[in-house]
């Protein structure tokens, strides 16, 4: 890593994981493949603050740990990369074994600990409906076909006008807006 750490990708420890090789690498790697509009590639970062924005509007009582949860979602991808849902059901268990030994290393490290089935449920809700306004904002889907992928989803009026406007913004941007909300979450 950037940061000098060795990772062992077979067996993942706490402490050679640094929130800036993650803030760095989920910059790097882009959602949908790199098939979306704009002049920037859409990152795991900007994708990973906006579940994040979304979680924090339709769970109003969650706090920094499950906020913090929410943003760290997609973390093991500052390593693996951003494989497509159904590539990753085509690769198998060990895949998804291997994305979750890395994502509990992940976890340890920064003190969130195991994440109960509630919470993980509402991220991966706030997780859903972020694709579904990247897949019709950013990547060309039509509503009726994102809706068949990923649900029609219900969000607060103001955060609908929000992720109706959105777009790509750069690496460098996406690694400093993601470092800056991780820190805010870790001083709640």
């Amino acid at each position: 890593m950037l940061s000098g750490r060795r990772l062992d990708l077979l067996s993942p420890q706490p402490e050679d994981i640094e929130i800036e090789d993650i803030a760095h690498g989920l910059a790097r790697v882009a959602r949908w493949n790199g098939q979306t509009i704009g002049e920037h590639a859409f990152s795991v970062a900007q994708h990973s603050l906006i579940v994040t924005d979304i979680l924090a509007a339709i769970e109003p009582g969650f706090g920094s740990k499950q906020l913090c949860a929410g943003l760290l979602h997609d973390a093991a991808e500052y390593v693996i990369g951003d494989l497509i849902s159904p590539f990753k059901a085509a690769i198998g268990l060990d895949y998804k074994a291997f994305e979750h030994r890395l994502l509990e290393a992940i976890h340890r490290r920064f003190c969130l600990g195991e994440i109960d089935a509630a919470v993980k449920n509402e991220i991966k809700r706030a997780d859903r409906i972020a694709a579904y306004y990247e897949a019709t904002r950013l990547a060309g889907f039509a509503e009726a076909e994102a809706e068949l992928f990923f649900g029609r989803p219900a969000v607060p009026e103001i955060l609908d006008r929000e992720l109706a406007e959105l777009r790509p913004i750069s690496t460098s941007d996406a690694q400093s807006r993601f470092l800056s909300r991780f820190q805010r979450l870790s001083r709640r």
